[in-house]
């Protein structure tokens, strides 16, 4: 997705392709994902005023991203830079909401249950911090449209997982939820290299910056989660809190057998 105004050339017919059918992929992924939550029962619309702003911002911001993707596509170039101010500047509340969101979770002792609860507090806030520095990093290449898109394409992916973890068995995978939403989530820059190789017959180095990130973000998020930094962080978050009678790496027990 590219944002704000810049002078790189129209990218080719095929790579344009790629792009637009990956960002329908990632919308698809989402919007199966909350639909089937919603459909099963397992949430609704009585939420906090706080979740229903953070999923107004995420959701805008995934409505934006397949739009900048499309604009591209079609050749508008001039209205994708203009919304493009709109994608920058929107991704400041996409982080504090979504760390807000998280943190009353975990104050609350209400962290879904296939989760370690001092893991939750960890990766959702390093997942955000991840998707912002790859999509800085887009904006700041912005004139460097095979960059630019790659990267920004990086960054999508890492907010891939609250679609990801709703469609697949999550229980099931306990101990290693987390994990295996992530690895659902390099799916798509895997695609973006192999569509690279195919095309080109070779792999654009901002795969390997993008991927790169990502994976640091998970070994920065197991050390803190399996660290004294990540216990005394817990217990400063969740001190006074219902949180704070929650094991930060015990499961908690499933809503049933509660």
């Amino acid at each position: 997705m590219a944002t704000i105004a810049g002078q790189a050339r129209l990218p080719a017919a095929g790579d344009n392709g790629f792009f637009l059918r990956a960002a329908i992929a990632m919308v698809l992924v989402i919007v199966a994902g909350f639909s089937l939550q919603l459909a099963m029962g397992r949430s609704s619309f009585a939420a906090p005023l706080l979740v229903h702003a953070h999923a107004f911002v995420f959701m805008g911001w995934v409505a934006i991203y397949l739009a900048q993707n499309a604009l591209v596509a079609s050749g508008n170039l001039a209205l994708h830079r203009r919304l493009g101010w709109l994608a920058a500047v929107w991704m400041v509340p996409m982080l504090g909401l979504g760390v807000a969101v998280t943190l009353a979770l975990v104050q609350g002792g209400r962290v879904p249950f296939f989760f370690r609860p001092l893991q939750f507090l960890v990766f959702d806030p390093l997942s955000l911090f991840t998707f912002v520095g790859l999509s800085g990093a887009a904006i700041v290449l912005r004139r460097r449209t095979d960059w630019h898109r790659r990267l920004h394409f990086c960054g999508m992916a890492t907010l891939l997982g609250p679609g990801f973890g709703r469609l697949m068995p999550m229980p099931l995978l306990i101990p290693w939820a987390f994990e295996a939403t992530f690895v659902a989530t390099l799916l798509f820059p895997i695609a973006g290299v192999i569509a690279d190789w195919r095309r080109t017959g070779r792999v654009h180095p901002a795969w390997g910056r993008g991927i790169a990130a990502m994976v640091a973000m998970l070994v920065a998020i197991e050390l803190v989660t399996y660290s004294p930094v990540g216990t005394a962080l817990y217990g400063a978050i969740t001190a006074g809190t219902p949180g704070a009678a929650v094991a930060p790496l015990a499961f908690p027990l499933p809503p049933r057998a509660r």
